[in-house]
């Protein structure tokens, strides 16, 4: 509520300002207290104690005063809500909104609060405002989407889950074809879970006549790590892309500042996601992924969505998905490690002899069967990559029964498949 007042408060003084520097204390106001709030609760800790490891290899022992405290839920969506909104009244984009209550259901929209998608005032503030009415049409398709998401998390993201943790939580008894499987089933898991989550969000939103930002566009088709950053994750990229990197300089200077700016991005994409060490090499691995698209300026060479108008890709684009979607797993190995070292032993357990005997741990026969149905999801979501969820051509079967057929199996799939036994949260709650 804070947060909604301030940014609410400043954007009608920027409006009213009666001079540019008065425009500008009010602008910085609001940044920084925002990015003061994310400061103390989400990375007070990480700098107090980084602060006191790096004290302590110069010899001298310090004890830092750390915060004892509950992260706010979705404070990072939200406060790039605001972010978003104050930035472009600044820059002159949009007006401040003078309806309190249409500003405070755009901040706190409750199907992308916790975790977006991450939303901006011209896109969504206009779609408040307006009266809207039922539209069945629309809402049979948000259901539907709705219904996906509910199947990516508790089918696949939830069971890969299980798997994923043994394996990480027990590393050092792992073999490296073992340890490779774990990363591949928190690869889909991470997937499933937030993608799913995404799916969930702009449904339901649908069923009131809103519709959110696109978050996925099937991303582990990707033929480079450059398409994959455009399918992932759409609404935080395309901020990063419009409030940090365009003003930056984008790709207008030469290279050193094409490289400075892209690193900028990945690093601060990293450690947007949480305050360990973990997330920046993440962020510093992409960009270097990244960096020989850029400096070859093929960076923007797959647009459009792999084998359009096929069933088939090519063997290069198959070769390409492949080569995009391990270099993908291996970074998601960072992402999931508790912290650096666990991440590098991780690695280096994979690096051995071991990498080339079957995989195998106490859970591997039930395994087979999320394996199984990770195949049968990863091909209904290729059948459907041209559409804006896996199962939005649906629509266009004009058999009842058969559509009503594919609900009720996904539906049956999700009571018998489902991880119901244990509450696993998702994953992204907890940025």
């Amino acid at each position: 509520m804070f947060s909604i007042f301030l940014d609410y408060f400043t954007g009608i003084k920027m409006q009213d300002a009666g001079s540019k520097k008065e425009k500008t204390f009010w602008f910085w106001l609001s940044v920084g207290v925002n990015l003061g709030f994310l400061g103390v609760f989400k990375y007070y800790n990480f700098f107090a104690d980084s602060f006191a490891d790096a004290l302590a290899l110069v010899g001298v022992q310090v004890n830092p005063w750390t915060l004892s405290i509950i992260l706010p839920v979705g404070i990072s969506f939200y406060t790039f809500h605001g972010l978003s909104y104050v930035i472009d009244i600044y820059k002159s984009r949009i007006e401040a909104e003078k309806n309190f209550v249409d500003y405070a259901v755009f901040v706190s929209f409750f199907p992308l609060l916790v975790a977006g998608p991450i939303e901006r005032a011209t896109h969504l503030l206009p779609q408040i405002k307006k009266q809207r009415t039922f539209d069945y049409n629309k809402a049979i398709d948000g259901m539907r989407q709705i219904l996906w998401g509910l199947f990516k998390k508790v089918v696949i993201a939830d069971n890969c889950a299980k798997f994923a943790n043994e394996i990480f939580q027990n590393a050092d008894q792992m073999s490296g074809s073992t340890l490779v499987l774990g990363a591949i089933f928190f690869t889909f898991q991470i997937y499933g879970d937030f993608s799913g989550y995404s799916d969930i969000a702009l449904g339901t939103a649908r069923l009131m006549g809103i519709e959110l930002l696109r978050n996925f566009a099937f991303p582990y088709f990707s033929r480079d790590i450059a398409e994959f950053w455009r399918r992932w994750h759409i609404s935080l990229s395309s901020w990063f892309r419009d409030y940090l990197y365009i003003p930056l300089g984008g790709s207008k200077g030469g290279t050193w500042m094409k490289v400075r700016n892209t690193f900028i991005i990945f690093l601060v994409s990293g450690f947007w996601h949480g305050a360990n060490w973990t997330f920046l090499v993440w962020g510093g691995l992409n960009a270097l992924y990244f960096m020989p698209l850029l400096l070859t300026n093929s960076n923007r060479t797959n647009l459009e969505i792999v084998a359009q108008g096929r069933f088939l890709p090519s063997l290069r684009e198959f070769f390409q998905i492949l080569t995009t979607f391990a270099l993908t797993v291996f970074a998601w190995i960072f992402f999931r490690a508790v912290d650096l070292q666990h991440a590098i032993a991780y690695i280096g357990g994979i690096f051995s002899p071991s990498l080339l005997s079957m995989p195998s741990f106490e859970g591997m026969k039930e395994a087979f069967a999320t394996v199984n149905l990770t195949l049968i999801f990863l091909l209904v979501e290729w059948i459907g990559r041209e559409g804006n969820y896996g199962i939005a051509n649906l629509s266009k079967v004009r058999s009842k029964a058969v559509r009503w057929g594919i609900y009720f199996l996904i539906l049956l799939t999700i009571y018998f498949y489902g991880n119901h036994g244990e509450s696993v949260e998702f994953i992204y709650f907890q940025f």
